[in-house]
């Protein structure tokens, strides 16, 4: 028999994450989602619900989550669903909780209050860093990366310019 466990979700992330570190040195961190769906039931009035979603990220996406990840940005997550269960202590029942290990994730639309680089609010979010001056190039020569010309004049992008 086939099997598939995949999820694909789009919320918005509920609170920062944290990275923390296993005893062999692998990156985890927890964050939250909020998924919006909104319906019309048979009444005729439109209802939204809210679903939260707990979603795990590991090594180098873990990393790169906690460093853009914010509260209030919208992400687009791939993963598979996974049950966690376990007694709890003061009680002694048994506990579970289904959860989202991520694989993939993608930070959608612009950043919240306009990124640390200053700017407006509606500054999208770039994976491309600004580029290094080139050897003997002066900084009024053009050289650099500029986010104001248009895409049709900034340098082809590079392998190596993208940080994850």
């Amino acid at each position: 028999m086939a099997n598939l466990n995949k999820v694909m979700l789009i919320g918005n992330v509920t609170r920062d994450p944290e990275i923390k570190y296993t005893p062999k040195g692998s990156a985890v961190t927890d964050l939250g989602i909020a998924v919006n769906r909104v319906f019309t039931p048979d009444g005729g009035e439109k209802r939204e619900e809210t679903t939260f979603v707990d979603v795990t990220l590991w090594g180098r996406q873990a990393e790169i989550a906690g460093e853009y990840c914010k509260k209030g940005r919208s992400i687009y997550i791939e993963g598979r669903l996974q049950l966690d269960s376990w007694e709890d202590k003061a009680s002694g029942q048994k506990r579970s909780k289904l959860r989202v290990v991520g694989e993939n994730f993608q930070l959608l639309g612009p950043r919240p209050g306009g990124g640390s680089g200053g700017g407006g609010g509606d500054e999208e979010y770039s994976e491309r860093p600004p580029r290094r001056e080139q050897p003997g190039a002066s900084s009024g020569s053009g050289g650099g990366y500029n986010p104001g010309r248009s895409t049709a004049q900034q340098p082809p992008l590079e392998d190596d310019d993208i940080p994850f």
